[in-house]
C-alpha cells in the first residue's frame, strides 16, 4: 500500500494515552514518557503513532510525526463501515461491527479515540481481549486495514454487486449515495425569463 502524503490532508491530533517508564541502568534508573497519538481529517484517513522522550511535550511532538508515517484510508458506507472485521495485536482483540444510522460509536478507550478521528459516526466495537491501550489501537488499526468496498470484492470475484449484497444493502447503499445534480437546459431557462419579462 502506497505512503499517503499526510501534508495534503487536514489533520487534527489526539493525544489518547500517556504513561511514566522507567529504564534501570547500572548507575540508576532514567525516567521518561511515552504517548499514544491518534491523527486523522475525520473523512477516511487515520493513523497512530508512539513518541518516547524524557518529557510529556517531546513525547507528543514524536508521536505525532510517527502516526502521521503511518496513516491509511478507510472505507465507509455512508457513516459507518462496510462489513464486519476482526483485529488483533498481542493480547489484544478488537471486534467492529457496521450499525444503524444515529447508532453512534459504541466503543470505549483507544477504539473510540481512533474511530471518531477517521470519521467513522455508526460503529459498535467491542475488546474481547487485553485492555492495554497500545495493543488495543494497533488491534483498530489491523481491524481498519481489512475493510474493503463490495465494489473492489465484487470485482476481484469477476461478479456484480446485485449477485454479491442482499437487496437491504444495496438500498441502503443507494440511500447513502450523494443525489444526482439536476440538469438545465439553458434555452428552457431563456425563454422562460423572456416571458416573465413580457408579462411584467
Amino acid at each position: 500500500m502506497p505512503r499517503i502524503d499526510a501534508d495534503t490532508l487536514s489533520l487534527k491530533e489526539r493525544v489518547v494515552k500517556t504513561n511514566k517508564v522507567q529504564k534501570t541502568h547500572k548507575g540508576g534508573r532514567t525516567m521518561s514518557w511515552n504517548a499514544l497519538i491518534v491523527v486523522g481529517d475525520g473523512e477516511g484517513h487515520v493513523g497512530i503513532g508512539l513518541g518516547k522522550a524524557r518529557s510529556v511535550p517531546d513525547a507528543i511532538r514524536k508521536g505525532v510525526e510517527d502516526a502521521k508515517k503511518n496513516i491509511i484510508k478507510v472505507p465507509l458506507v455512508g457513516n459507518t463501515i462496510p462489513h464486519e472485521a476482526l483485529g488483533r495485536a498481542g493480547a489484544s482483540l478488537v471486534l467492529l461491527k457496521p450499525a444503524a444510522p444515529g447508532t453512534g460509536v459504541v466503543a470505549g478507550g483507544s477504539v473510540r479515540a481512533i474511530l471518531e478521528i477517521a470519521g467513522v459516526k455508526d460503529v459498535l466495537g467491542k475488546s474481547l481481549g487485553s485492555p492495554n491501550a497500545i495493543n488495543s489501537a494497533r488491534a483498530t488499526m489491523d481491524c481498519l486495514r481489512q475493510l474493503k468496498q463490495a465494489e473492489e470484492v465484487a470485482k476481484l470475484r469477476g461478479k456484480s454487486l446485485e449477485e454479491m449484497l442482499p437487496k437491504g444493502v444495496l438500498a441502503a447503499m443507494a440511500a447513502a449515495a450523494p443525489p444526482p445534480e439536476p440538469e438545465i437546459v439553458e434555452e428552457e431557462a431563456v425563454r422562460h425569463g423572456g416571458e416573465g419579462e413580457g408579462i411584467a
